[in-house]
C-alpha cells in the first residue's frame, strides 16, 4: 500500500511539471497498474488462506464486527498476535502492542508525564490507528470516550491512543 502511495506521488509530480515526460507518465502508470494488480492477487490469496482454516476464519469474522476493523486489519491483528495464542486479557493486547502507560519517575524529585511505552508491537499499533479514527467517527461508544478524554486532558492525540 504504502508504495502505490509513492508511486502515485512520483505520477502527480512529474504531471505537474511545466514540461511533463509522456513516456514518464506512461511508464508510472504502468507501475500503479502493476501494484494493483499485485494487490488484488495479495487479497485473493489471502481470502483463499482465510477460507482453509475455520477456526482463523471465525476470528477474523468476530474482529471484522468491530468498528473500523475491515478484513487487511483484522487478518495484520491475527498474524502479529498469533491468533491471541498467548493473550489471556485486554490488558496483555494493550502491553503487547505498546499501548500500556508507562510513568517516568526517579524518587521523588523527577516525575515525568505519562507516555505510552511503544516496547511492543509496532505493526499492531499501526494496523489499530486508523481503524480507530474510523471508530471514533462512526460509533456513538467510542465517540463518548474520545470525547471524555479530549474534555479532560484536551490532547486528541492521547484520546486516539486510548481507543486504540
Amino acid at each position: 500500500m504504502g508504495e502505490r502511495t509513492v508511486i502515485k506521488n512520483q505520477l502527480h509530480a512529474e504531471q505537474s511539471e511545466a514540461d511533463p515526460n509522456l513516456s514518464s507518465v506512461e511508464r508510472i502508470k504502468k507501475r500503479i497498474a502493476f501494484v494493483d494488480n499485485q494487490l488484488k492477487e495479495i487479497r485473493t490469496e489471502l481470502t483463499g488462506l482465510l477460507n482453509q482454516d475455520a477456526e482463523i476464519k471465525q476470528l477474523i469474522k468476530q474482529l471484522c464486527t468491530l468498528p473500523g476493523v475491515g478484513l487487511l486489519t483484522a487478518i495484520t491483528v491475527v498474524a502479529e498476535t498469533n491468533g491471541f495464542e498467548l493473550i489471556r486479557n485486554k490488558r496483555q493486547l494493550a502491553s503487547y502492542a505498546g499501548l500500556d502507560v508507562r510513568e517516568k519517575q526517579s524518587g521523588t524529585s523527577v516525575k515525568g508525564k505519562p507516555t505510552i511505552s511503544k516496547k511492543g508491537n509496532r505493526f499492531l499499533r499501526k494496523a489499530m490507528h486508523l481503524p480507530a479514527l474510523a471508530a471514533i467517527r462512526c460509533d456513538e461508544r467510542f465517540k463518548a470516550v474520545f470525547d471524555r478524554l479530549v474534555a479532560r486532558h484536551g490532547i486528541k492525540m492521547k484520546a486516539v491512543v486510548a481507543v486504540q
